[in-house]
């Protein structure tokens, strides 16, 4: 059994169709989309169209929820983009994924933790930055799941926890689409990758053993910078750009000329 899981695509539909490309040379049996699918400043829609042409088993990220439950003079600015551009079909798809699941391959499907789509599983926050969980901080947030596998999102960085408890591994499938940002919940803080590349997991099963391939993939990320410094977002322009949280300043940035080169997935 070979999955595929993807997540934090937030609306950068070069990167997804960039890794979408790469899972199929790999030929999972499945593919997992974990939520936040389109917030941000980039291709909302376009995004959504292209995920439900795809009907992967996706399961909603908090972005998501604020999405289809907040009005949109509450929303912070990378929702209220995506929301002004979303249409009534992509919202209503919006709305009707579940919050999480437990898949009939043993695997439970979460966005942030088993019990809160905005918090995170396999990282703690030190004041303004992290450190990855530890196990007990992991086992507390797993609750009652006894999924042999659970997967998660959320924090953009990858990771794979080995429960020595409980047997459990606790896999972050990192994001496709935003390698860096910073946020204000529960304090300050900023999450970051160091590169630009759009990443996902390949997870392979051999009888009960789990073993796991993280995929770093190529694509025009100079293009997706550009997008988001045209819709005023020095913040995403300068993370998409580079992996870390440095933003842009957008006249300089924008006054560049953009030179074309060739690219490929690796």
């Amino acid at each position: 059994m070979r999955i595929a899981v993807i997540s934090d695509i937030h609306g950068n539909l070069p990167a997804l169709e960039a890794v979408h490309r790469d899972i199929k040379r790999k030929s999972p049996d499945l593919v997992f989309n974990l939520g936040d699918c389109v917030s941000g400043p980039l291709w909302p829609e376009e995004t959504a169209q292209y995920l439900i042409a795809e009907n992967w088993l996706t399961v909603r990220g908090n972005h998501d929820r604020h999405l289809v439950d907040h009005v949109q003079s509450k929303m912070g600015p990378s929702d209220a983009h995506a929301y002004s551009l979303l249409s009534d079909e992509s919202k209503a798809w919006l709305k009707q994924l579940p919050t999480q699941m437990e898949h009939v391959e043993n695997v439970f499907l979460c966005h942030g933790t088993p019990s809160a789509d905005n918090v995170y599983l396999t990282e703690e926050l030190c004041g303004d930055h992290t450190k990855i969980a530890s196990p007990e901080y992991v086992l507390e947030h797993v609750g009652n799941v006894a999924s042999p596998l659970v997967v998660c999102g959320h924090s953009h960085i990858p990771r794979v926890i080995w429960l020595e408890t409980t047997g459990q591994i606790v896999m972050n499938a990192g994001s496709v689409g935003l390698p860096a940002y910073d946020d204000d919940k529960p304090h300050a803080h900023t999450m970051e990758v160091g590169s630009p590349h759009a990443r996902y997991m390949i997870v392979t099963r051999v009888g009960t053993r789990w073993s796991f391939e993280e995929r770093m993939v190529n694509y025009d990320w100079d293009h997706a910078s550009r997008k988001a410094a045209r819709n005023q977002r020095g913040d995403w322009a300068g993370a998409l750009k580079t992996g870390y949280f440095r933003p842009i300043k957008l006249p300089d940035f924008l006054a560049r000329p953009r030179i074309e080169e060739p690219y490929e997935d690796f």
